[in-house]
């Protein structure tokens, strides 16, 4: 069943449009990349991730969050950021939180494999069918998404969620196409301006993975939190900037953790085949 089509779902995406069809896939010229700079804050070298494991989380319950561009970990302007802090605070003791800049995708990994293995053993089959993974994030962070995705495939550790919120595929990488360990994704998009997100996702595997929707938002104007941002990105990356910065698109995200990280107690179907 795809997502959005029950009523609970429908009401929760009221603002969001289907996708209906293709959309030119946005480049990633110097210009962008020297917004991007603009727009974020330079990661200071040296610097150690912000993980702050939680003690005794239930299931393995792990959220790992990914910042755009060059936005440093701990900038709060951006909404990742402040997702990432709202579910240390409401899920204490219930699940390790993580954000990452999208560059720090092996400190994330690190990170997973330290909190599955619970007995510092090194990790058992067990351990692995445990694991209660989503991961979420926005531009080169949605990049990220995947590309972690499929790092902790060849490690044999299932994902339960994907989330990616106008994913701008980074060089070398591929967000386009889900891998099979991954249970349920998601995708939030905008078509506007210069910078836009992949309108589409697919799953590698469509037995193993469910394609929960594309959404797509469009702004006439952008949202107030978005006036704390750089003037360029304000007047440059319109579209790009209004979904980041959107309680909407951002209160989804957070109803969707809700519904799949804590009220899913049963082996997803990505688990299942997998561990077969």
């Amino acid at each position: 069943m795809r997502f959005g089509r029950t009523k609970q779902h429908a009401k929760l995406y009221r603002r969001c449009l289907p996708v209906t069809n293709s959309l030119f896939r946005a480049s990633l010229p110097v210009l962008v990349i020297t917004a991007s700079v603009l727009c974020g804050t330079a990661y200071p070298a040296g610097s150690a991730p912000s993980t702050r494991p939680v003690a005794d989380a239930p299931d393995s319950a792990i959220v790992i969050g990914f910042v755009g561009g060059f936005v440093h970990r701990d900038d709060t302007r951006h909404a990742e950021v402040q997702l990432a802090e709202k579910l240390r605070s409401g899920y204490s003791g219930r699940a390790h939180v993580g954000i990452f800049e999208n560059h720090r995708r092996d400190d994330a990994y690190t990170s997973i494999v330290k909190w599955l293995d619970s007995d510092g053993n090194g990790l058992t089959s067990s351990e692995k069918e445990r694991a209660r993974i989503i991961l979420y994030g926005h531009s080169w962070g949605g990049s990220a998404v995947v590309a972690l995705a499929r790092q902790l495939q060849k490690t044999g550790i299932p994902v339960l969620l994907t989330i990616q919120v106008d994913s701008i595929t980074k060089p070398g990488q591929d967000d386009h196409v889900i891998p099979a360990n991954v249970a349920r994704a998601v995708n939030f998009y905008q078509a506007g301006g210069m910078l836009h997100g992949d309108p589409e996702i697919v799953p590698a595997d469509p037995m193993r993975t469910e394609i929960l929707g594309d959404f797509r938002f469009d702004y006439k104007k952008q949202p107030e939190p978005c006036s704390t941002y750089p003037w360029f990105a304000r007047h440059f990356l319109k579209g790009h900037t209004a979904i980041e910065c959107d309680p909407n698109v951002w209160s989804r995200i957070e109803s969707l953790i809700s519904e799949y990280l804590l009220a899913d107690q049963k082996p997803t179907r990505a688990q299942q085949v997998f561990n077969q």
